[in-house]
This record gives structure tokens, C-alpha cells and sequence, in this order.
């Protein structure tokens, strides 16, 4: 188990954006100390690695959520054929807006990457 400090630095977050995530039920750390610190688990991390990794991409709070919860149940033992099902159809919805959004993201680069050289030739 790993307290809030360790998970921010492992993760390169900010302990402000991990409560943020616990305060609006994005993500819950695995448990608490006696004194009401969070722990966190391994498990907790890879969870806060795939929001991370979404973030960038602009994903809402509410879809990162749904993501989330999407893969709670394709990971756990309890849902159904026809909730898994429906969980990976979602998910995989979400990894063509994904791709879209990265193309997005790639020409904008693109055009910076233009934007620099042009500037770069004027101050020569």
C-alpha cells in the first residue's frame, strides 16, 4: 500500500488532481490508515495511468468514469456474459474516438512543428 505522496510522484500528478478524482468518484483509493490517510494499491495506479492517459485526450470526467467502470467490469468475476459484452462494445467505441482525437492532436503538432520553422527562418 502507498500513500498519496507516492502515487502523485510515481504518476507525475498532482495530489490536488488525485483528490479531485476521489472528490467527484472517479477514482477511490483501496483504503485508509487509522489517522484517515489514503492508500493505495498497484492496482489503484494502473487505474490512475489510464485517466491520466485519457486526460490529454479530452476526455469529460463523466467518460473517463464510464471507462472506468467499464473496465472494473471486464476485470472482476461478477458481471454476466451480456455485461461484459456491452462493456467491451463501449470500450471499444471509445478507442475509435481515442484514435480520432490522437489524429486530432497529430496534425496540431504538425502545424506547430510548421509554425516553429517558419519562425525559425525569420529570425536567422
Amino acid at each position: 500500500m502507498m500513500h498519496i505522496g507516492e502515487v502523485a510522484a510515481r504518476t507525475e500528478l498532482s495530489l490536488r488532481s488525485l483528490r479531485h478524482w476521489e472528490e467527484v468518484g472517479l477514482l477511490r483509493p483501496s483504503g485508509r490508515t487509522d489517522g484517515g490517510f489514503r492508500l493505495y494499491t498497484e492496482d489503484d495506479v494502473e487505474k490512475i495511468l489510464v485517466i491520466r492517459r485519457m486526460k490529454p485526450l479530452g476526455f469529460s470526467l463523466d467518460a473517463m468514469r464510464a471507462v472506468m467502470d467499464d473496465i472494473e467490469v471486464l476485470r472482476g468475476q461478477d458481471a454476466d456474459d451480456a455485461v461484459r459484452t456491452a462493456a467491451r462494445a463501449r470500450l471499444r467505441e471509445v478507442a475509435v474516438e481515442a484514435e480520432d482525437r490522437r489524429t486530432a492532436l497529430a496534425r496540431q503538432l504538425d502545424m506547430a512543428d510548421e509554425f516553429l520553422e517558419l519562425l525559425g527562418r525569420q529570425t536567422r
